[in-house]
């Protein structure tokens, strides 16, 4: 008898968005902040999974992903052209630099385990680029499924570890839950909302439900739904566990934190080595499955919008190519905590305006039919757009001097 998981497509998104760029975000929050920005992250988790559950819905109910439903005849031409012009810049410019970040994230992750030297980077920068590669061109969609579950929970038994061994204080931690931004903090929760709800998810969710539930049916939206609720409520509870982590163990010891390779480094004198390798496990594992999704949904949401056979040749080339910038820029030597960084920011101001986009379509009933936005997912999704929109134009205005 055939064990089978109550978890899908959805495991993609979240493998999607615990990449490295989450990682060293939340490090970076957690040993800045302390627990201060815990509530962001209940937010983005939350907000992603009604939106995620939106893309779910379209792939499902219109038969289409979010490509190919933004240059959808019944969408004016102006529509039509700035819905590409964004996608283009969001998946083939912006995805090529997540690689590079995923890449060299994994590539940390061996570090911290091992404890080598630098010259090993680069080996492990060529081994998950090949593996990468391997399975992208030749692997199918089931296949990939399983192995980005596996490292999902992998990354959540490794970052749950982590929390058991640095014991935070429960108080504190419930305390980070009352919404509040501690003075220079914007940026950081901007870039925690950018690392969550990711725009090229959107993408990626709306082509793999086809993959896995390939007709409209009831019962497929229900498994669909379910499974995005599991998922990424899985994926937004590691990030927790990741802020946590460093909030317990770094946060007011002044100690200069980049990455989560460098908390894996400075907690080992007083947890121990169980607890670099839990973390260098965890980011390992966060590197090696978003260097496979990144390419994955370029592939799927520029396969459609130049309306090219899905899983064709185009579709392997898009992936491969991305996967090849990517590694490229790794082994260039540029730091990846700079360019992860300032990728989650781009993320967080891009994703107002497609998110957008995304509930225009949730509300044309040529494409939906019944399936349509309800006014309270409207009023929801709504709410989600301003609130995000918001929190980038204030720290627009207050990188311009405008708003203090």
């Amino acid at each position: 008898m055939r064990l089978k998981l109550p978890i899908g497509p959805g495991a993609l998104v979240a493998a999607a968005f615990i990449g490295p760029g989450t990682v060293t975000v939340c490090t970076v929050a957690g040993a800045s902040f302390g627990y201060a920005l815990i509530w962001t992250l209940v937010f983005a988790t939350l907000a992603t999974i009604i939106l995620q559950e939106m893309s779910a819905r379209l792939g499902l109910a219109a038969g289409m992903g979010l490509g190919a439903a933004l240059v959808h005849p019944s969408n004016g031409m102006v529509f039509r052209s700035i819905a590409i012009l964004l996608s283009v810049s969001a998946l083939a410019v912006g995805n090529a630099a997540y690689e590079a970040g995923n890449l060299a994230g994994g590539a940390l992750g061996i570090q911290a385990i091992t404890g080598d030297s630098e010259t090993s980077r680069y080996f492990v920068v060529m081994g998950l680029s090949l593996l990468a590669g391997l399975l992208l061109y030749f692997g199918k969609y089931g296949h990939i499924e399983k192995l980005l579950i596996g490292l999902v929970i992998l990354m959540s038994l490794a970052f749950a570890g982590s929390v058991f061994i640095t014991r935070p204080d429960v108080g504190d931690l419930l305390a980070g839950l009352k919404p509040g931004i501690p003075e220079t903090g914007l940026f950081t929760a901007v870039a925690l909302i950018g690392t969550t709800i990711v725009p090229y998810n959107l993408f990626l969710h709306s082509s793999s439900v086809r993959e896995k539930w390939p007709g409209d049916t009831d019962a497929a939206m229900r498994e669909a739904r379910r499974d995005t609720g599991l998922s990424i409520g899985l994926g937004g509870l590691i990030s927790i566990l990741v802020l946590t982590t460093a909030a317990a163990s770094l946060y007011g010891t002044e100690q200069t934190i980049n990455s989560a390779s460098d908390m894996a480094i400075a907690i080992e004198p007083a947890y121990g080595p169980v607890a670099r390798y839990l973390v260098g496990a965890g980011l390992f594992a966060a590197g090696l499955s978003s260097s496979i999704t990144a390419p994955l949904a370029t592939a799927y949401a520029m396969s459609e919008i130049m309306k090219w056979k899905r899983n064709g040749r185009g579709f392997r080339l898009i992936a491969l190519a991305v996967l090849l910038i990517g590694t490229l820029v790794a082994l260039s030597g540029i730091r990846p905590v700079s360019v992860i960084m300032f990728a989650q920011i781009a993320n967080g101001l891009l994703l107002p305006v497609l998110a957008s986009f995304l509930l225009i379509l949730m509300n044309r009933k040529a494409l939906l039919g019944a399936h349509t936005n309800s006014l309270p997912a409207n009023l929801i999704g709504v709410s989600v757009v301003i609130i995000c929109f918001g929190l980038g134009l204030r720290l627009v205005l207050r990188a311009l001097n405008v708003w203090p």
